[in-house]
């Protein structure tokens, strides 16, 4: 390089030198600005661990704590929610239609299925020995928990302590009671006292009509009623039944009518004890009133859900019995829980017949019992069919509501005779009528499915079947 004119040599030397200076400052600068952490004077290997544990503690924020768990794949894809951790050989992608991140198995999957055998539920795979495993977390949470369990232990025992001063045990209790002549009885108990109460020739009328009363309270339970078989109770209440004091045979047929019902191991014994033949002869007779609602009761909670009962009951004549009873005066009563009962009997078995053509069982034990009860024929050669259409007269909604059903019920054996009866046309006639005007009364009122509404469908399709 040669010197510019009018310069000496000497001074050329320092000005090259400072102008290589500046511009290696100058290229110096650029580069550390454009990446500082390449060309800072820091430790790489330090500066990388604080960048990882920056990251790591960021992630820990996003993560649920409660959700520190191994993602399980399978081979079918399955959305991977927040905090779950993948384990190695999965296939991962992004749905694009839900922007959710799925998981599966990929085709090695005897492979990965080992490996995820091998991990641990709970346990992160990124394991970071400067971060807090889930294992960790688990482990100060138990001794938190032992914490909270031994303070709960102490107020527990002092809540105890609070008890036992409050309270005597019931040994104690017992002796106090024995001093004081109080006896504590079980169910069990109480019954067998009760029974022997009721057939000591020397109670009173009085005291084993209360004893009936109170017996009757305890068989409502299952359990009770049973248990009442084991010591001979139920007997001595059937033959109560024999008794010649109408309040006797009411009060025994109230608690008959308890511990029949929906109880078969009960129905079963009264059969074999003769309660059947019993009630239907009291039936029979010269009776009060209250004590034939209590007899039919009885009778009602013996014959339902028991084919093999309703068996007997036709066997022995007993729509003879009802139809005598519906026909005495001032039984209107009696004669709607008659029709109800005859209603449930025909349902019952019609029931019974689709269930078991639904369920395909073509000779099931109690189906074969059902189909020996020839229930409808003897309706109708007892002349059933004119006896329900005339209870249509009753003035009660709630009664000519249960005429209608078992107008409906018995219509398959009963359609001729039905047509044949002008009396029953005039009286649908005019119960049509009736029940147009109250059902109009009803829509007025903003009743849409009224009870009189109902009442007027049935008339409606009573009729257009006889038509």
């Amino acid at each position: 390089m040669m010197a510019p004119q009018g310069l000496p040599p000497y001074r050329m030397a320092p000005l090259g030198m400072l102008c290589g200076l500046l511009f290696a400052s100058c290229f110096i600068f650029c580069l550390s600005h454009q990446n500082p952490n390449k060309f800072a004077l820091t430790n790489p290997e330090k500066s990388s661990m604080k960048e990882s544990e920056r990251k790591e503690a960021k992630a820990e924020e996003d993560l649920d704590p409660e959700i520190l768990e191994v993602f399980h794949p399978t081979e079918e894809w399955q959305a991977l929610r927040p905090g779950q951790a993948v384990p190695a050989g999965s296939h991962v992608r992004l749905n694009l239609q839900t922007g959710a991140r799925e998981v599966k198995l990929q085709y090695e999957e005897d492979k990965f299925r080992n490996n995820l055998k091998g991990s641990k539920k709970g346990k992160r795979l990124d394991i970071n020995t400067n971060t807090y495993t889930s294992q960790d977390l688990k482990s100060a949470l138990a001794k938190f928990k032992e914490g909270e369990e031994m303070k709960n232990s102490k107020e527990d025992k002092a809540r105890q302590a609070e008890v036992k001063r409050l309270f005597r045990p019931i040994e104690e209790l017992k002796k106090a009671f024995d001093e004081l002549n109080v006896v504590i009885e079980t169910d069990m108990q109480i019954m067998v006292r009760l029974i022997n109460k009721f057939n000591s020739s020397s109670s009173s009328l009085e005291e084993k009509i209360a004893a009936l009363f109170d017996l009757e309270y305890y068989v409502h339970q299952m359990d009770n009623a049973q248990d009442l078989l084991s010591f001979g109770g139920l007997q001595v209440v059937i033959n109560g039944l024999n008794s010649t004091e109408p309040m006797v045979k009411e009060y025994a047929a109230f608690v008959l009518g308890a511990a029949f019902s929906s109880n078969p191991k009960v129905q079963v014994e009264a059969i074999e004890g003769g309660a059947l033949q019993k009630l239907l002869v009291i039936l029979a007779t010269e009776q009060p009133l209250t004590a034939k609602k209590k007899v039919l009761f009885a009778l009602c909670s013996l014959l339902r859900h028991f084919p093999y009962a309703q068996q007997q009951f036709l066997k022995l004549g007993g729509l003879q019995v009802l139809r005598s009873l519906v026909q005495e005066k001032s039984t209107e009563v009696l004669a709607v829980r008659i029709i109800t009962l005859l209603y449930d009997l025909v349902t019952e078995k019609m029931f019974a017949e689709e269930e078991a053509e639904l369920t395909q069982d073509s000779s099931p034990e109690k189906l074969q019992q059902y189909r020996q009860v020839h229930l409808l024929p003897g309706l109708r050669e007892q002349g059933w069919c004119e006896i329900t259409a005339h209870l249509l007269a009753l003035p009660e909604h709630d009664a000519r509501e249960k005429v209608l059903q078992t107008l409906g019920a018995l219509l398959a054996t009963c359609r001729d005779r039905y047509r044949q009866d002008p009396q029953l046309n005039r009286m649908l006639g005019s119960l049509q009528d009736e029940y147009q005007a109250l059902a109009t009364l009803e829509l007025q009122e903003g009743e849409d499915d009224g009870y009189f509404r109902e009442l007027l469908a049935s008339i409606n399709s009573l009729l257009k079947e006889l038509r």
